[in-house]
């Protein structure tokens, strides 16, 4: 019995002690927070138009409860009483505690002014001061939330509505008539807080989940170049292995030099091509569906648009190949660039005539993707991500390439990419040349 009592009695200390916090968060602790509340407004003279109208009906609330408080309390009492309650609506747009907490004072040193004064009002407060309590409450609560809502709830009952029971005889019902009214304004006030908190919140979730899938559609970009990479290069290391051992049965009687000269390069491809296939397979773990067969090129992108064109979309391709093949990681690159792009093309813009256009320069190889926006259908669900564009980035960054995605100046969207054929632009490879040097 002890124990259930001592159990009880630490409760209700707690209860007593997160009351009193609450108290003092709402009438001194709590900082203020500068918001404005007037709207946004363009033009500098509807602001300063808005800002003195607001003046002037504060202005007017005032005079009208001076008007009142004369009846009760001397005229000079009166006045600063009244200014005490209204006034403080000035600093409601930038200081909305500091606000009420100076309406409160007047509206309680009111109700101490008017003892002795007869006669004793039914309501002791003026109009115009209960109007400017009530939205200085309403915007107190919506700016800082539940726990200072409840502060002020308790303060407004006990230091504000009380005395006006004990010490001018408001009635009980009244008492609590206007205690219930002041909860339900500050419970709309905080229900608004707490949605604009909930809708930034979720602002902020969609944000980290956009940047998330960002990250993943690079990582699975970075992973899909270096499959590719590996299938590319696997090739060249298997010839070079396999060059380096025929050559001493190609040519009979070579210098024993020669032959470990020969023997050194097949045995550091075989371990290159076996280190890089045990790093490819840790990608491939994850990966059940990933791409045994060659990597397709440019060669392949007239067939892609075959198919395209089988599905009911309208396609264009120019294509400008030169004398030689590009190097393979930069043909397999503008193949998934062209395909990324038709693919965009076909979800977000059904029906539109697309232009794939594919120029082999010297040095580079161009490919322009573009489409006219016009749709005979709704497009495919799953949002403007734009994940796809994401890894098509960081396949041209890699190469040393760029790559531009915009919309048209007369509807669609475009795709254009730059990529050099060797893979690496001139300033990159000469810093690249500097970092060896230096490491040398």
């Amino acid at each position: 019995m002890d124990g259930a009592l001592r159990r009880a009695v630490e409760r209700a200390l707690a209860r007593t002690g997160d009351i009193a916090k609450l108290i003092r968060k709402a009438g001194w602790a709590a900082p203020d927070q500068r918001v404005f509340l007037l709207p946004s407004l363009s033009s500098p003279r509807l602001r300063y138009g808005l800002a003195v109208l607001c003046a002037g009906c504060v202005v007017l609330l005032t005079e009208s409860a001076d008007n009142q408080l004369n009846e009760l309390v001397p005229g000079s009492l009166a006045w600063a009483l009244a200014g005490l309650q209204v006034l403080p609506l000035l600093l409601a747009a930038t200081r909305p505690l500091a606000a009420w907490r100076i309406c409160a004072i007047g509206l309680t040193l009111t109700t101490f002014a008017e003892v002795g004064h007869a006669p004793t009002p039914f309501w002791p407060w003026p109009v115009s001061g209960c109007i400017a309590y009530v939205v200085l409450l309403f915007v107190t609560a919506q700016v800082y939330g539940r726990d200072v809502a409840v502060g002020v709830d308790l303060l407004t009952a006990a230091a504000v509505l009380l005395p006006a029971v004990l010490l001018v005889g408001l009635p009980p019902v009244v008492l609590a008539v206007a205690a219930v009214v002041a909860t339900l304004v500050l419970v709309l006030g905080e229900s608004i807080h707490s949605r604009r908190e909930a809708e930034r919140h979720l602002v902020r979730a969609e944000e980290q989940r956009r940047a998330g899938l960002a990250r993943q559609a690079v990582l699975e970009e970075r992973s899909r170049i270096a499959r590719e990479l590996h299938d590319v290069v696997a090739h060249h290391m298997s010839m070079i292995a396999i060059q380096a051992e025929a050559a001493p049965y190609k040519e009979p009687g070579l210098p024993e030099q020669t032959l470990r000269t020969f023997g050194a390069i097949r045995e550091a491809s075989t371990t290159a091509l076996t280190e890089m296939r045990r790093v490819i397979g840790l990608l491939r773990e994850d990966d059940e569906n990933a791409e045994r067969a060659p990597q397709p090129g440019i060669d392949r992108i007239p067939e892609m648009v075959r198919a395209a064109r089988q599905a009911g979309m309208q396609v264009d391709l120019t294509l400008t190949a030169g004398p030689e093949r590009p190097p393979a990681v930069v043909d397999v690159s503008v193949y998934r660039i062209v395909q990324e792009a038709l693919s965009n093309a076909g979800r977000h813009a059904p029906g539109a005539r697309v232009e794939i256009e594919i120029l082999r320069t010297q040095d580079t190889v161009r490919v322009h993707v573009a489409d006219d926006g016009r749709t005979s259908g709704e497009p495919a669900p799953g949002g403007h991500g734009g994940h796809g564009l994401t890894g098509m980035r960081e396949r041209a960054a890699m190469l040393g390439g760029t790559l531009r995605a915009h919309p048209r100046e007369h509807g669609g969207f475009e795709v254009s990419a730059e990529l050099p054929l060797d893979g690496v632009p001139e300033q990159r490879r000469g810093d690249h040349f500097r970092a060896d040097g230096e490491e040398n």
